[in-house]
């Protein structure tokens, strides 16, 4: 069920670039990703007042950690972007949102089979090999930076959302999205980017933020039935599903290190899904 769920995630989460990106390309990044925020802190609190739950202070202090994670993470990840350095920051930050809480996992007592391991080494270079984009990778060290800290970023939400138990309920999760919400007014104030939304293209960001809510969910609920460092290492393959998507809908194409990198991370779902 963990698999299945940390799947889920991965699906919505991809959904939720590829929406989100259509309407970046559109317009600016900034005002899409805060639609996209405010959205998915809507769906959370909706969801939190139709479900019980309990939280404690802690758990609402781990969403909040989490969305600081998510604000952080998406600055730096749109930072690297907008330099023109996708090809390095992409790759970077994907590896490091699979990574870290696979740390954190480990550290907290989580001991995954021999056949997770064999998924983590497929996953990590399946990863790498999807979000990589030949070419227009700008400044190398720049770009180096600004894709370690927006997978330090991701990693602190996955690591952050897997530590609320299932009597907490969702109302963490609205606390954490309302939280990632100002993170990105203030990162891309901070950045010198105009996040105020100013047309209607804007308002897909919605549809991406219910995706990454439904995700967020996915994920908690797969850390809640399974380990943390299987759901995080599954729900990070989500690149590959918006690739998919480019190439199913928009007919982009991939390139030949991408097939790669989509047979690796089939490879790394079939082993964790058996062990």
């Amino acid at each position: 069920m963990a698999v299945l769920l940390s799947l889920a995630a991965a699906v919505a989460y991809g959904l939720s670039d590829f929406v989100g990106g259509l309407a970046s390309r559109r317009t600016s990044a900034w005002p899409v990703a805060f639609v996209g925020t405010a959205s998915a802190c809507v769906g959370a609190v909706v969801l939190a007042l139709v479900t019980d739950g309990a939280p404690t202070a802690a758990d609402l202090g781990w969403d909040a950690l989490a969305g600081v994670g998510t604000g952080t993470g998406g600055a730096f990840l749109y930072r690297g972007l907008a330099a023109g350095r996708m090809g390095v920051v992409a790759p970077v930050s994907a590896v490091g949102a699979a990574l870290l809480p696979v740390v954190v996992g480990v550290a907290t007592g989580e001991r995954p089979a021999l056949l997770v391991w064999l998924g983590l080494l497929a996953a990590v270079p399946g990863i790498w090999l999807v979000s990589r984009e030949p070419g227009g990778s700008g400044d190398l060290a720049a770009g180096i930076l600004d894709g370690v800290l927006a997978g330090a970023g991701f990693g602190l939400l996955f690591a952050a959302t897997g530590q609320v138990p299932e009597e907490a309920g969702f109302a963490p999760l609205a606390v954490g999205q309302a939280v990632g919400m100002v993170c990105v007014a203030v990162t891309a104030t901070v950045l010198g980017g105009r996040w105020i939304p100013d047309h209607p293209s804007q308002a897909w960001g919605a549809a991406a933020g219910l995706l990454a809510t439904a995700a967020v969910v996915a994920f908690l609920l797969a850390t809640q039935t399974g380990l943390l460092t299987v759901a995080s290492v599954v729900t990070s393959l989500y690149p590959a599903v918006t690739i998919a998507l480019a190439a199913a809908v928009l007919r982009e194409r991939v390139h030949g290190s991408q097939g790669v990198g989509l047979l690796l991370c089939g490879l790394a779902v079939g082993l964790v899904a058996a062990a």
